[in-house]
């Protein structure tokens, strides 16, 4: 039998009270991983097997399968704000590099809820509402589905709109030859 040892995690044998709305005194996680224990398990031969130990969830959990979901949405562009869009423009470019997926998300992971903040670049022409509800919906499908945690919101900030020129651009001012 393996032990597994959160640092972060929370204990959840205490009856809980989940506020409507999240909890703004608690800071926001920047890049540090945190642990959030999902279900709290008990220990010993007589419980059933589902019970037996407790799941953890790390916060990066969420950001990825947050991520991951938003850019399933057509009319979303790219995801984050300006700098950190530069910065993982460069990246990407870089060999071995791979796509953060997580930019442009950021989470407050509690012990049974989760709200998610995503910064968005929608593409010129598509309905802004209509690409911030689909996003939201499917956010939220995906991260309770996949992580059993309840999403009490999800907010979105449209950063930018993405004109289809911009395209030609970067292509041509990135090479100096043809």
């Amino acid at each position: 039998m393996t032990t597994q040892t959160a640092p972060a995690a929370k204990d959840l044998s205490a009856p809980q009270s989940a506020p409507a709305a999240r909890d703004l005194s608690t800071p926001r996680t920047g890049g540090q991983h945190r642990t959030t224990a999902v279900s709290g398990g008990a220990t010993g031969a007589d419980q059933p097997a589902p019970d037996r130990g407790r799941t953890s969830i790390a916060d990066v959990v969420v950001v990825k399968v947050a991520g991951i979901a938003a850019r399933e949405i057509p009319g979303v562009h790219d995801m984050g704000g300006g700098l950190s869009r530069t910065i993982g423009a460069v990246r990407d470019r870089v060999p071995g590099g791979r796509a953060n997926v997580g930019r442009g998300v950021k989470v407050e992971v509690g012990e049974r809820q989760t709200a998610v903040d995503l910064d968005l670049v929608v593409e010129y022409g598509v309905s802004v509402m209509d690409v911030a509800r689909d996003v939201r919906e499917n956010v939220i499908d995906a991260v309770e589905r996949i992580t059993g945690l309840e999403v009490v919101e999800v907010n979105i900030t449209v950063n930018d709109v993405h004109l289809p020129d911009e395209d030609e651009s970067e292509n041509s001012a990135g090479s100096r030859v043809e």
